[in-house]
């Protein structure tokens, strides 16, 4: 099996001396795993970074046996962010998230550019809002879509109108979750949401089909 495409590093590791085992997500062919002899030499080791968009080349005899790639460089990415350390591991989770809710060899080309999407919303001030409905679309594209609306007691709404009572009386959701928009929202009302957005993300999609709650993602919740 022979293959052109272009994909996102999203997983790399270390296989022997001077080779790793690589996971892209690709435009057209989903995400594809397979070995980059020569890993640690001069001419690829310093760009072949998780986040990096690559030309790929693979090759594999067969589908039971592990293949090969032969990358280029494509645009670079992650380099940008390896100073700012909050938002290298929000692209870190990012990548992990997709890597543990895609399958092999599954095209999904809205997937792919979600990631595209995610380094142009790391530009913007209000970031870490953007990215939680980044985060929410990536699971509503897997399969998984919750409407907050559904879950809410509109009569309960506090005082300046922020958090709104779920219908059972057990929580407050903040209510910028119920309207993508471009009103302020503070940073507990942010942490806030990324709790409720994990508590989905863990009881609807993770723990039903037994797959472990992200560590990259409390990594990220810890630097906001």
């Amino acid at each position: 099996m022979k293959i052109d495409d272009k994909g996102f590093m999203i997983n790399k590791q270390k296989y022997n001396e001077n080779s790793v085992i690589a996971e892209f997500f690709t435009e057209n062919n989903g995400k594809i795993s397979g070995l980059i002899f020569g890993a640690t030499s001069s001419k690829i080791k310093n760009f072949l970074l998780l986040g990096n968009l690559f030309r790929l080349q693979y090759n594999s005899k067969n589908q039971n046996r592990a293949g090969y790639f032969k990358v280029e460089i494509e645009k670079i990415f992650t380099p940008y962010y390896l100073d700012h350390k909050i938002k290298l591991n929000c692209i870190l989770y990012s990548l992990n998230l997709v890597k543990i809710l895609t399958v092999e060899n599954q095209s999904n080309l809205s997937i792919y550019n979600q990631l595209y999407k995610l380094y142009e919303i790391l530009k913007h001030d209000d970031w870490i809002k953007k990215f939680i409905f980044w985060e929410l679309e990536v699971i509503k594209i897997v399969g998984y879509d919750i409407n907050f609306n559904n879950y809410i007691d509109t009569s309960q709404i506090n005082k300046t109108g922020s958090y709104i009572r779920t219908i059972d009386g057990s929580k407050e959701i903040p209510s910028f979750l119920l309207k993508d928009d471009d009103k302020e929202t503070n940073y507990n009302e942010l942490k806030d949401g990324l709790n409720i957005v994990g508590d989905f993300l863990n009881k609807s999609v993770l723990i039903p089909n037994n797959i472990n709650y992200p560590l990259s993602r409390n990594e990220f919740i810890k630097l906001i």
